[in-house]
């Protein structure tokens, strides 16, 4: 039997037939526009995670500027002067970065901004306070700027006492700051030196993310190595210098190396072995001879600047590829021997005068792994800042070492795919036994082992994404990786902090300290010689081309020892009767001898006091910043 079934009239009244029509009602699409209402006032948890810490954290870092006693350090630096929210907004920061690892892979752009809010956070505040020079010995760098923006040429052929022949022999970085500060009509490179560190952060990252992008698709890896990569690079040598910029450049043509210099045949053995980790990235397209060619003719420019910019970079880009070449995948010499050819003739040209002198110490200095790794050139550190910088130094180097090292063993599978990369980590290192680089090489070689160790580290905490079967992570595996991750980047910001500003107090000057420097530098005539403990202090190298230098306590501790016995019959017999001689003594060179441990507690006051009261010696300036004292012979 057919069912009937109303259908409803549309036209009529009730009780003219059919079905009654339904009450007028809203529109039929009013439910779904207020759906979509709803979804619009309801945000995104996951959106609201991240950009919510970014703005809590810039509040608490900018209520923490103006309280930041800066001026008043004293032994532990900056480490007690910094008020509780800014150690906040850093907390903060590392919650919001850990939120946005979650959609690191459809997002990067939120991870990318709390990297370079901590970077900023972590390196800004001398450039946003200070109201001099951080690091009194970087003023030497604005001297030779000065100088060549003064006379337009620099000397390399002559003898300039110190290290400053170094920086005429490699001038490239000097005649970039000159031509910025030209360009913008500034008046010097210490309108913007403090801010240096934070700008070469910013440049670098995109340049590790080249690098980490070739062996690993997961952007959670990524991410985490950059935020390790800025937590482990407290070394200090990121501030306005060569090294800074060199380090740079060695990145970039690392970056292009590894992806463009793929030999033949060694990617597809690559993806074809069956334990390759599911988290790293597709090998990169092998390329042919003539492909090769050409990216070693672009890289040739490259090249020139990092020779032209530092003595010490070339050397260890040149040990970077030839580690490469030890293996199948990037077996190109003949970019090692366009790189090499490009430092030997700088350094037979422009860098001859140091480069032979490097030469004739090399027998004393070769072989002796000891004294080459050494931090410092004299002393231990002293102090309570300074010892406790050291200590969270050797822990910092440690950590982030034995991270590495567990990913070497458990994440065997990304390391056969990421080898070059830990190759390249490990190329600097024999350089402990060539040379001890003034005391510096230890901190050079981690400063260049830091990428590849960084990358390594955060692969032992992030767990590889994805995979099935034997490729699939475990939950305990998972369970563990949430604990450690966040534990480990707290850790290693806590290990920043005294690594970077424990010892603050010997790199902020007064202005009037440097002001009493200057007056007594332009009092001297052509040819005097300057007298001073150490040559960290503020505008020690300015007239550096028409002046000599003694900084003598630059020594070993015993010999300064022997010194402070009468210490002006010391420099009086080392000086010509006839010598035209100033000895500048201040705040900072007390500080710096002390925390460096170049002279022993209470040795730089009775030095003062002793050199004041000699009648060979005497007082030009005296203010409580320090004093000037000029040589009158006997």
């Amino acid at each position: 039997m057919q069912q009937h079934v109303p259908v409803p009239v549309t036209g009529g009244a009730a009780g003219s037939g059919g079905t009654e029509p339904p009450e007028p009602g809203p529109p039929a699409t009013a439910p779904r526009a207020s759906s979509r209402l709803r979804r619009r006032a309801a945000p995104d948890p996951q959106l609201l995670l991240s950009w919510l810490p970014l703005l809590v954290a810039a509040a608490l870092w900018g209520h923490a500027l103006p309280h930041i006693g800066f001026r008043s350090m004293g032994e532990y630096g900056l480490l007690d002067r910094l008020p509780v929210t800014y150690y906040l907004s850093l907390l903060v920061l590392t919650a919001g970065f850990l939120a946005t690892l979650r959609r690191a892979g459809t997002a990067p752009w939120w991870p990318a901004l709390h990297c370079a809010a901590l970077l900023t956070a972590l390196k800004g505040v001398p450039a946003v306070l200070y109201d001099s020079e951080r690091y009194p010995w970087a003023s030497k760098h604005d001297a030779v700027i000065d100088h060549l923006l003064a006379n337009g040429e620099l000397r390399p052929s002559e003898g300039l006492s110190g290290n400053m022949s170094a920086y005429d022999q490699w001038p490239g970085f000097f005649t970039l700051n000159a031509g910025l500060v030209r360009a913008f009509g500034a008046d010097g490179a210490a309108t913007y030196l403090n801010w240096a560190p934070i700008v070469l952060g910013l440049l670098m990252m995109p340049v590790l993310i080249l690098i980490y992008r070739t062996f690993s698709e997961d952007w959670r890896l990524v991410w985490t190595a950059v935020w390790i990569f800025q937590l482990a690079n407290w070394v200090g040598q990121d501030y306005l210098a060569p090294q800074g910029l060199a380090l740079l450049l060695h990145l970039a043509v690392l970056a292009v190396v590894l992806r463009h210099f793929v030999r033949p045949g060694s990617a597809g053995r690559l993806r074809s072995r069956a334990y390759l980790d599911p988290a790293a990235a597709a090998v990169p397209p092998p390329t042919g001879t003539r492909q090769r060619a050409v990216c070693v003719v672009v890289l040739v420019p490259v090249l020139v600047a990092v020779n032209a910019v530092h003595q010490l970079t070339p050397v260890m880009l040149c040990a970077t590829l030839l580690a490469l070449n030890l293996t199948r995948r990037y077996r190109n010499p003949g970019l090692l021997v366009v790189a090499g050819l490009l430092m030997l003739a700088w350094d037979l040209t422009m860098g001859r005068p140091l480069f032979t002198e490097t030469l004739g110490t090399l027998r004393e200095s070769l072989g002796e792994i000891t004294r080459n790794s050494r931090a410092g050139y004299a002393g231990q550190l002293t102090g309570a800042g300074p010892e406790l910088a050291g200590r969270a130094n050797v822990v910092m180097v440690l950590a982030v070492a034995a991270l590495a090292g567990t990913a070497l063993l458990l994440r065997r599978r990304l390391v056969h795919s990421a080898l070059p990369l830990l190759l390249a980590s490990a190329a600097p290192v024999p350089l402990f036994v060539v040379n001890d680089y003034g005391g510096e090489m230890l901190f050079r070689v981690y400063l260049f082992a830091l990428p590849g160790a960084a990358f390594f580290a955060a692969a032992a905490l992030v767990p590889a994404a994805g995979g099935s079967g034997a490729h699939r992570v475990r939950p305990a595996v998972r369970r563990i990786s949430a604990v450690a991750l966040p534990v480990s980047l707290v850790a290693l910001l806590a290990g920043f902090m005294p690594s970077y500003y424990g010892k603050e107090q010997m790199n902020y000057t007064p202005p009037a300290e440097t002001a009493l420097v200057t007056r007594a530098i332009d009092r001297a005539p052509d040819g005097a010689l300057i007298l001073a403990t150490t040559g960290s202090f503020p505008r020690a190298l300015h007239r550096y081309d028409e002046l000599e230098h003694w900084f003598f306590a630059e020594q070993e501790l015993p010999e300064n020892v022997a010194m402070l016995k009468d210490p002006a019959h010391y420099l009086a017999t080392r000086l010509p009767p006839d010598a035209t001689a100033y000895v500048i003594l201040t705040r900072t060179q007390d500080v710096y001898t002390a925390g460096e441990g170049l002279l022993p507690p209470g040795g730089f006051a009775g030095l003062t006091r002793d050199l004041g009261a000699s009648p060979l010696f005497r007082v030009v300036e005296r203010t409580g910043h320090g004093v000037v004292l000029r040589y009158v012979g006997p």
